[in-house]
């Protein structure tokens, strides 16, 4: 696929979705037009030209589809004249291709919404709303709920079927329905950014459509909740984060930790505009933990040098999220904060609970976590042992040549002692 057509695909791709859904209620059936018309798309247009309006092509040619399909079955079951959704022909549903047919109205938004029906348990609303709005695949969203992509394959298949039995509209809800479904939808969002910001998979280490289709659909929500704590946090949290995204790759696209970025890189703008948020809910009382994780990436951004970081601060917001969390991702960033003031051996003490956790058994960030404290504290047989494992166990590229580049050069360091 053309470098420049994959991103404009998978921007356009859930409010395509959107707009397909509105008119047919099928979310299946949709889904699999919709992802014909991609793939159609992706023929095309590096022979032919993307159109002037991409949308409305695709959306032209998932409709072309629902309609072959409707007709098809018609014509099994010999029916005539059969109007389909409120009285409208099924030729009303294949409008040219240059022609918009959802106006400025976001799809998207319902779409997301919709996705976390009550009707769904929560991890089944999310993996569909993953799939759904976030664009991502089967394995990756596995990769995000720590499960095989089997299991995730029939999470998602069984969320679709409750979807299209519970004849549920294709509207934004009222707002009790979106009081009662927002927590699924910001956590949908908080996945999307972070698959966005690293990738799990391939050779890419940022996703930015993916990062940048999170951070408009929360600014979307504040817009719909403008007073909501958790969803300023979320989007403060984003913001920030999502500044230091320039300095986090070299030339070739690798990694760049942290401590090593160049700092001047960092996007201000967004982190004015985090720091503004976060601190303005803050004050409101109640905090939740997408405003903590604002806060300890403000302190993190706003130290002009690593050294500078005030962690013994940071050290007492995941003290505080880890109160109010049961997440074991949460107890490992605690572990490193921990380290980072009371030394590499507290944090090692405090991985050996993870261990017996099992939640990230088998994960790279335990065993990437891990090596940095061992090379902390001045054991680097150890050390190299736990980046290979590390680098073994990632799917992403970038993540995984900077484990084995952390390997070889304590190796390199090691035989030279």
């Amino acid at each position: 696929m053309a470098s420049g057509i994959e991103p404009l695909l998978r921007e356009l791709a859930p409010r395509v979705l959107g707009v397909v859904m509105r008119r047919f209620g099928d979310f299946s059936a949709a889904e699999d037009a919709v992802q014909e018309a991609l793939l159609a798309a992706a023929l095309q247009w590096p022979r032919e030209g993307i159109p002037e309006n991409p949308r409305a092509w695709l959306i032209h040619v998932a409709r072309r589809r629902m309609t072959d399909e409707l007709r098809s079955d018609l014509a099994r079951r010999q029916r005539e004249a059969l109007v389909f959704l409120q009285g409208v022909a099924i030729e009303d549903y294949a409008p040219g291709p240059d022609s918009d047919h959802a106006g400025d109205e976001d799809d998207t938004l319902v779409l997301l919404f919709m996705c976390c029906h009550p009707a769904l348990t929560t991890s089944s609303a999310i993996a569909l709303t993953l799939r759904a709005v976030g664009g991502l695949s089967t394995a990756e969203i596995g990769n995000a709920f720590l499960v095989p992509e089997a299991t995730m394959a029939q999470r998602i298949s069984r969320a679709k079927q409750t979807i299209k039995t519970s004849g549920i509209p294709f509207a934004l809800p009222d707002e009790a329905e979106r009081t009662q479904r927002l927590a699924a939808v910001l956590h949908v969002l908080y996945l999307v950014f972070n698959e966005g910001y690293t990738s799990s998979t391939g050779p890419a280490l940022h996703r930015t459509e993916l990062s940048n289709e999170a951070i408009r659909l929360t600014r979307a929500v504040q817009t719909l909740l403008p007073h909501d704590g958790e969803v300023a946090g979320l989007l403060a949290l984003m913001l920030l984060t999502d500044a230091r995204r320039p300095a986090r790759t070299g030339a070739r696209g690798e990694l760049i930790p942290l401590e090593e970025q160049d700092r001047s890189l960092w996007d201000r703008d967004a982190i004015t505009e985090g720091i503004a948020l976060v601190t303005a809910t803050l004050s409101r009382g109640s905090i939740g933990s997408y405003q903590l994780q604002a806060a300890i990436a403000a302190v993190h951004d706003e130290a002009a040098r690593a050294e500078d970081t005030d962690w013994p601060q940071i050290l007492a917001l995941y003290s505080l999220l880890l109160r109010m969390s049961d997440n074991p991702m949460v107890a490992l960033n605690h572990a490193i904060a921990t380290a980072m003031v009371d030394g590499p051996h507290v944090g090692l003490e405090l991985l050996d609970a993870l261990d017996a956790d099992g939640r990230l058994a088998g994960h790279h960030r335990l065993d990437a976590v891990r090596a940095h404290f061992l090379e902390l504290a001045g054991e680097p047989e150890a050390a190299i042992a736990h980046y290979l494992a590390a680098a073994g166990r990632t799917a992403s590229v970038p993540e995984r040549n900077y484990l084995a580049t952390k390997a070889a050069r304590l190796a390199e360091r090691l035989s030279r002692s």
